[in-house]
């Protein structure tokens, strides 16, 4: 198992292209932990937003009455990719992974496969 701090850097170094890395508690909007980021990303501030983006997909699901989970949500800018993943084990419930990448240097598949094994080995 690895903790967040190993799960931040496991994030910024298996995914080429990666700019900011940060595990994030969508009940409070709080980041647990940053990694990287720019003076154009601040990770806190987007851990903030990506929390409303969570809650408003959750409320949609219920609303439609869809008992499925969300897997992850791909926001897509001119220049970057903004990837967020749900934490689904019982220890990470509420929380999610959030990796900022740089579109022209990175493979979104492999980054989804990455954030996918971070998610199996975090320990909150």
């Amino acid at each position: 198992m690895a903790s967040v701090e190993v799960s931040l850097k496991e994030m910024i170094n298996a995914a080429e292209g990666a700019i900011g890395a940060a595990v994030v508690d969508y009940t409070t909007g709080m980041a647990l932990g940053t990694l990287g980021g720019s003076k154009d990303l601040d990770l806190a501030i987007a851990a903030a937003g990506n929390t409303d983006v969570i809650r408003a997909k959750v409320r949609t699901l219920e609303h439609l009455g869809l008992k499925e989970r969300i897997e992850d949500i791909l926001i897509t800018l001119d220049r970057q990719y903004h990837l967020i993943r749900l934490i689904t084990a019982r220890s990470g419930n509420g929380l999610f992974l959030y990796l900022v990448l740089d579109k022209e240097r990175s493979n979104l598949a492999m980054a989804r496969h990455q954030l996918r094994r971070v998610e199996e080995q975090l320990e909150v």
